[in-house]
């Protein structure tokens, strides 16, 4: 990822960064200057500086926001001022570096990657060779004594929780009122933050200690110490009202959607809709009139379970600008994150076939309905099903396939197999391509637990065959590898948009 993309994906997600600084002027102007060189949003926040700090900020040749606090407050009260400021001007992350030389914003993107691959969480920088480092005993009790409070506090070990080296999820920081002004601030934001259920992931970052007659340190051993002391003992006491009982309701929360949707999905497929299909196909003549009305009760069961809160704790949406009502047939292809993929494609219109695992085509749960509703295994030799999908095609059915083949365990967009683009070459059929969001943080591929989150489905313009041949290319690994461009494109606009507000 180069600074070009880094800059333009910090701005899409709605990152800023955030640098408090306290009389540092012979290394802000550099800090700031490589940040900007990765970020276009920079925030200082001056905490009363003396020295000639403001006035080194207000002559670089590009500028970043400066919050001039006239007095000297300490780095918590920094820190709230600079969150209060970033929320106000919209943005829903905030990575924060001190002024002082000791982070290398050139790791700025190492906290962009783990934004994107852990949304909504607070990313926190782990110095790399921390125990090498030439550092006072002073220095190192501090990091082995807050590592340990805070693992007693939350449940949760880390082994760096004095860095201040973090990305924030704004939207997401309760009770920055109540935080504390000086240097256990930022362990008090992680603390709270673990208390109300962000997720806290842990990434290597680099550092660099100058010599010792070089540093410039405003820690106050026995005053800060002191202040850090009694903090904790008041995160203790609080950890026992207030951070146990959250986290014991919050994992009973999690539990009981999760056994909701389980009993949801046994008693709606094996005591509603087997059974109706089982007696409605069974009696009389099997024609095409069932078969369509079949198809309207799979749809049917689907928006219900989708719209009716079959899934608890989950948001859906779905975008179609194009206005695709699916009337005429195509072949469909889908990104593949979870088991809940089926449920809103299935939502979408009755007229649509699926290509399913052998596991889903033997699911003794709902084999005879997705059988009497002529899904196919996709196990089976394409050319020997092209004669069925063609039938299924001339008959008004678009045919669904996800051209990865399997679900991605870390939702991103996997490599493209031909199947699709050959069925769709062969029957001259066009391409609708469904980009899924969100199915696969709500329940991932290894999971087993149901997660709350948002699911967004965009459906995007129909692609007839001469263009994708134009467009794509001649051979089929051409066109398969064309279309997962334009997934990864949609997909990864969507997911900057929709993480803004997770």
């Amino acid at each position: 990822m180069d600074s070009v993309d880094s800059k333009q994906l910090l701005s899409d997600r709605g990152i800023c960064v955030i640098i408090p600084t306290y009389n540092n002027a012979g290394t802000v102007a550099d800090i700031v200057s490589r940040s900007l060189a990765q970020c276009r949003d920079i925030i200082v926040v001056c905490d009363g500086c003396t020295d000639d700090t403001v006035h080194i900020l207000g002559n670089l040749p590009e500028r970043p926001v400066i919050l001039d606090l006239k007095t000297n407050r300490g780095k918590g009260a920094a820190l709230k001022a600079g969150f209060r400021y970033a929320l106000r001007a919209g943005f829903s992350y905030a990575i924060t570096l001190d002024g002082d030389g000791q982070h290398f914003p050139e790791d700025i993107p190492v906290l962009l990657r783990a934004n994107m691959e852990h949304p909504g969480a607070l990313i926190v920088g782990k110095r790399k060779g921390l125990g090498a480092a030439d550092r006072s005993a002073g220095s190192r009790f501090a990091n082995s004594f807050s590592n340990f409070w805070f693992a007693v506090q939350t449940g949760r070990w880390l082994e760096d929780t004095q860095t201040g080296y973090r990305l924030y999820p704004l939207k997401k920081m309760r009770g920055l009122s109540l935080l504390p002004s000086r240097y256990e601030a930022e362990l008090a934001i992680m603390v709270l933050a673990a208390w109300h259920g962000v997720p806290l992931v842990s990434v290597p970052v680099e550092v660099y200690y100058p010599p010792r007659d070089e540093r410039v340190s405003h820690f106050r051993p026995g005053k800060d110490f002191a202040r850090i002391f009694a903090m904790n003992m008041v995160l203790c006491l609080l950890a026992l009202v207030y951070g146990l009982p959250a986290a014991i309701v919050r994992g009973g929360a999690a539990l009981f959607r999760t056994i909701y949707a389980f009993i949801f999905f046994i008693f709606a497929s094996m005591f509603v809709m087997t059974p109706l299909v089982y007696v409605y196909m069974s009696f009389g003549k099997v024609s095409e009139r069932k078969r369509r009305n079949l198809h309207r009760m799979l749809n049917s069961l689907a928006k219900f379970a989708l719209f009716r809160h079959g899934v608890p704790g989950v948001r859906y949406s779905q975008d179609n600008v194009y206005g695709e009502d699916f009337s005429k047939p195509a072949v469909i292809v889908c990104n593949h994150q979870s088991h809940l993929d089926l449920l809103p494609m299935l939502a979408l219109t009755p007229w649509m076939v699926v290509l399913t695992a052998d596991w889903v085509w033997n699911n003794p749960i709902y084999r005879y309905a997705i059988h009497q509703a002529e899904f196919l295994p996709v196990s089976s030799h394409i050319d020997r099903l092209m004669p069925r999908l063609k039938n299924l095609a001339e008959r008004g059915y678009s045919i669904a396939v996800y051209p990865e083949g399997t679900r991605s365990p870390d939702c991103s967009i996997g490599r493209f197999h031909q199947g699709a683009f050959h069925i769709a070459s062969s029957l001259g059929l066009d391409i609708i391509p469904l980009v899924l969001y969100g199915t696969g943080k709500v329940l991932p591929k290894h999971g087993r637990i149901l997660k709350k989150g948002v699911i967004h489905l965009d459906i995007g313009r129909r692609i007839p065959p001469e263009e994708l041949r134009v467009k794509g290319g001649e051979t089929l690994r051409e066109q398969a590898s064309y279309i997962r461009k334009y997934f990864k494109m949609r997909y990864s606009a969507i997911a900057n948009r929709i993480e803004q507000d997770v």
